[in-house]
């Protein structure tokens, strides 16, 4: 029923967008495309599994330590990455994020193999039904997660002083140092905010679809950055926009093309809105100023 995919559409939508805005917040504000964000989007879902199934932790818990986790490699990228290389050749962080993103994988891989794990829930087969339509505790959960920290997010950058802190450095480095802004004790937390983001988009997803492997990260956050062009580099709401719109393209696709086509038409639709768009929905807007 083509009811029932639009809803599914934007319960995926919400994790592309989740994704998104974690890519936003490093090209927005720092121009730096980390492209670590696919293996910590895979370190929250596979830590948290680890944490519940090896470490025989409670459910709330082990994801809890695996959104941690998460947080702790995102942190680490900002120190050996950022930190370290952000004054040599733009492409020499680039290029380094991408070796974080290999060595998380391949870490993942020794410790626990290459094999898709089952990821419990606590939630069973709990379903909402609600005029005909089916939603699951889960999807529900993960939709309402994500606007909740999108605003709480959205308020952090305009009303806080940390906020304020980032839309400085956002708008010119030299000038925040001179007015006293610490870039080494603000962009951590911009890295740390991101790297939660991420992987509580990864715990979603195991959840979601109960299953994880060291190879999840790769797919989705490929749908991230096309979210985050979408919507415009470095606006927020753009990604979230930009996550649900690829959320509904895919679900509608599958419904009508069939899921061995579907893959065809969501990118074929995003160069299609890039050739009418280049700056994405939200492009037109100054990006110094709306950027976060």
């Amino acid at each position: 029923m083509f009811s029932q995919q639009l809803v599914n559409g934007v319960m995926l939508g919400s994790i592309y967008a989740l994704v998104g805005v974690s890519f936003t917040m490093t090209i927005g504000i720092l121009n730096f495309l980390n492209f670590s964000i696919p293996s910590i989007f895979m370190l929250g879902g596979m830590m948290s599994w680890a944490f519940i199934v090896w470490g025989g932790l409670p459910w709330f818990v082990g994801v809890a330590l695996g959104i941690a986790t998460g947080g702790v490699a995102s942190l680490v990228v900002e120190r050996f990455t950022y930190r370290r290389l952000k004054n040599s050749h733009p492409d020499v962080p680039l290029i380094s994020s991408v070796g974080f993103l290999v060595l998380f994988e391949n870490l993942v891989i020794v410790y626990f193999g290459a094999y898709i794990q089952r990821f419990p829930t606590p939630f069973g087969d709990a379903n909402l039904r609600v005029a005909g339509l089916v939603v699951s505790i889960p999807q529900l959960c993960s939709l309402l997660i994500t606007a909740i920290l999108v605003l709480t997010l959205h308020y952090i950058l305009r009303r806080t002083q940390l906020g304020r802190s980032l839309r400085a450095i956002a708008e010119n480095p030299n000038t925040a140092l001179v007015v006293g802004i610490n870039a080494n004790q603000i962009v951590p937390m911009l890295f740390l905010i991101s790297g939660i983001f991420t992987a509580l988009g990864g715990v979603i997803f195991a959840t979601n679809y109960h299953q994880v492997s060291p190879f999840i990260g790769n797919e989705v956050t490929l749908k991230g950055v096309a979210a985050m062009i979408i919507g415009g580099m470095g606006n927020i709401w753009g990604a979230v926009l930009g996550g649900l719109l690829l959320g509904l393209t895919e679900a509608v696709s599958i419904h009508v093309f069939g899921g061995s086509v579907a893959e065809v038409v969501i990118f074929a639709f995003i160069i299609l809105l890039i050739c009418v768009l280049p700056t994405g929905l939200f492009g037109d807007r100054n990006i110094r100023s709306e950027r976060v």
